[in-house]
């Protein structure tokens, strides 16, 4: 058992720090299929469609927001809930900030959808998500799916000023 232990702690310190926390969050969602990394394209790609009709400039991808989105999609595929309230109570603006992002806007979270369009679809159907998604005064998105165990999607986009 020793052994065991001895050997994973000395290969997590081979890998590099950005790399052991995106395999730790994989892990904790399960390995997300590989049409998640389309489906979180298509969700940037959807969103700065929505944004250019209403006039306002596209997001760029913000490595700080994409880790606390993957952060918060991977805690709800793990516990199954589905909140603006994530681990150890945290608010999208501690994740945010606790990610490296220091000015933080807005969050959305979807779950169930298959398609970057549908989740973008149903967000411009709800006035809440619909207002964060076309907030002009939003420079930055991050975007992130995480499957849980029973093939559930868990969405999570956070965007910053």
């Amino acid at each position: 058992m020793r052994s065991s232990i001895t050997k994973r702690l000395a290969l997590i310190a081979m890998i590099p720090a950005t790399l052991f926390v995106m395999v730790a969050f994989a892990s904790a969602a399960q390995a997300a299929p590989l049409g998640t990394a389309k489906m979180r394209a298509d969700i940037v790609t959807q969103t700065n469609k929505m944004r250019a009709a209403k006039g306002c400039k596209a997001v760029v991808i913000s490595p700080a927001l994409t880790r606390a989105a993957t952060g918060h999609s991977a805690w709800m595929a793990r516990t199954g809930k589905f909140s603006h309230v994530g681990a150890s109570n945290s608010t999208f603006a501690h994740r945010i900030k606790k990610a490296g992002y220091v000015r933080p806007l807005s969050e959305n979270i979807a779950y169930g959808y298959r398609t970057g369009a549908d989740v973008v679809k149903a967000w411009m159907a709800s006035p809440g998500h619909r207002a964060n998604l076309l907030n002009c005064k939003a420079k930055a998105v991050g975007v992130s799916v995480a499957v849980a165990a029973n093939g559930t999607p868990y969405i999570s986009q956070e965007f910053g000023y």
